[in-house]
């Protein structure tokens, strides 16, 4: 059985996506790759002051001023089940939003913007770890990677029910 890999060069992409393409911030978190659709993203930062909330989940890390909107923080590591960064002033921020509030995602490291075609989005394969495949939507097979697509709506919706 074959298996088409999608690439992340903007010539092979052509390529093979034709107009159906859909555009990823991309990050990391713990060595693994993650995407969010670019419509998503509403700004990409390095926070600098996070303020606690007392009794707030442990995922919630706090919450920061965004040009004079309140947006709450979560750590996305601890969300999926991970351990907390030993060094929380290397992680960034991806800010989206979800029901008419802003959330910023900490991670570790932003990437690029990258366009896929929708022929290679794939379901979520067994092996994912259950919790993952809670958050995901599906993943992409890059080059020497597997990127996992973070369904934004689950993730944060799932925080509002507990």
């Amino acid at each position: 059985m074959s298996q088409a890999v999608a690439t992340t060069s903007g010539q092979d992409i052509d390529a093979i996506g034709g107009d159906n393409l859909e555009n990823f911030v991309t990050f990391t978190i713990k060595d693994q790759m993650f995407g969010i659709p670019v419509l998503k993203v509403q700004d990409i930062l390095t926070p600098t002051t996070i303020a606690s909330v007392p009794l707030a989940p442990p995922e919630v890390k706090g919450s920061i001023n965004l040009r004079g909107r309140i947006v709450t923080v979560i750590d996305v590591r601890v969300r999926l089940g991970l351990e907390k960064r030993e060094d929380a002033t290397e992680s960034m921020g991806v800010t989206i939003e979800h029901n008419h509030e802003l959330y910023t995602l900490l991670v570790d490291k932003v990437g690029d913007v990258i366009g896929l075609s929708q022929e290679f989005h794939e379901s979520n394969p067994g092996t994912l770890d259950s919790l993952w495949r809670e958050f995901a939507s599906g993943v992409f097979r890059l080059e020497g990677n597997l990127m996992v697509i973070l369904d934004v709506e689950r993730l944060l919706g799932a925080l509002r029910d507990e």
